[in-house]
């Protein structure tokens, strides 16, 4: 039984070599079929490249005739050589046409900000405008209080007032003309804190003496009329002229506060039957004393510190009166004056800084 495997293993290995020897011969002569095929074909390649062809070229007068000769391999650089100038032509056209695109996009885009830099232009006009309108009325405003300012200015460049006071003028280096006008606006406010500071501090000490003087309305609120101004006037009880040493304020009703027109203190509350009635008078500063009388009643005490604008007091109609009002003086040491012109200090110093 061994003997018969082994033969048929054998005989089966002879077939396996057939095979392969079957193969490899058929392989090889498979290639060589191949390569004979791709010899020949490159040689007839080259053979019908390098055939040659004459082109006469016969005038239509008795000229010589021209004979141009060529070779397919010619007319085939040739015919690529014209379908790359071609590719090329069509490549660069195209290239050419997104660039085109590509500018009239950055065209756009730049028309754009052209006219925003228009505009920014206008409004930067328009703040020079103003700040020359600024810079009139802070002149004006320092030359009342006695104070000058000189922001650095070159009155021999530029025309016209506006150029003249800011010093316009175009740069060397190309810089944009308003870019310079804004940064010499800047340096002029940057130089005119400092006199903006000085008049501040001048309101606030002038608002500080304000504040020790009697210049307010002695009634709260503002209201009320004058029935009797200061000096020569007709007695309503007598019908005889003579001094009147205050003024004489109204509501036409009794109960509205009054209010003590500057810093000070209470000194004197009394009363008198025939004469002021009830009525409080007030020392302040600068040798200024100031009565309120005719009061309903008083709000305050003998000592008392008061402030400008504190109530004090009621409108009344006691003492000697015709009817609800405030019999209200002003006294300087012992001057009496008239408190008309005191009242209107405020607003004389507010229409002369306005103007």
């Amino acid at each position: 039984m061994p003997i018969v495997i082994k033969r048929y293993m054998v005989s089966r290995v002879h077939e396996y070599k057939k095979l392969e020897n079957s193969l490899v011969q058929k392989t090889k002569s498979l290639i060589i079929i191949l390569t004979r095929a791709v010899g020949g074909g490159v040689v007839a390649l080259f053979r019908f490249l390098a055939r040659r062809y004459t082109v006469v070229l016969v005038p239509h007068s008795e000229k010589k005739v021209y004979n141009l000769h060529i070779t397919v391999f010619s007319v085939c650089c040739f015919v690529l050589f014209v379908a790359g100038i071609i590719g090329t032509f069509c490549w660069y056209s195209a290239s050419y046409s997104n660039t085109l695109g590509v500018l009239a996009g950055k065209d756009s885009r730049l028309k754009d900000t052209q006219a925003s830099l228009d505009q920014l232009r206008d409004e930067i006009t328009g703040l020079l405008h103003e700040a020359g309108n600024f810079e009139t009325a802070l002149s004006g405003t320092l030359s009342a209080l006695g104070t000058d300012i000189k922001p650095g200015r070159n009155t021999q460049g530029g025309t016209g007032d506006l150029s003249t006071f800011f010093d316009i003028r175009e740069t060397p280096e190309g810089m944009l003309r308003e870019v310079e006008d804004v940064r010499r606006l800047t340096s002029y406010l940057s130089s005119a804190q400092v006199p903006i500071r000085e008049i501040g501090m001048l309101l606030d000490s002038q608002s500080a003496l304000l504040t020790e003087i009697p210049s307010i309305w002695p009634i709260k609120g503002g209201i009320g009329h004058i029935s009797m101004f200061f000096g020569q006037n007709e007695n309503p009880f007598t019908r005889q002229y003579y001094i009147h040493k205050g003024i004489d304020l109204s509501t036409y009703r009794s109960g509205d506060p009054i209010v003590a027109t500057a810093d000070g203190q209470v000194v004197t509350i009394d009363f008198e039957a025939e004469g002021f009635g009830n009525y409080v008078i007030i020392k302040h500063k600068h040798g200024y004393y100031t009565r309120y009388a005719h009061m309903q009643r008083a709000s305050v005490r003998i000592g008392q510190r008061v402030q400008q604008g504190e109530v004090i007091g009621f409108i009344g109609n006691t003492g000697l009166s015709t009817g609800p009002h405030v019999h209200y003086e002003v006294h300087v040491g012992s001057d009496v004056v008239d408190p008309y012109k005191y009242i209107n200090i405020r607003s004389s110093i507010a229409r002369n800084t306005s103007r």
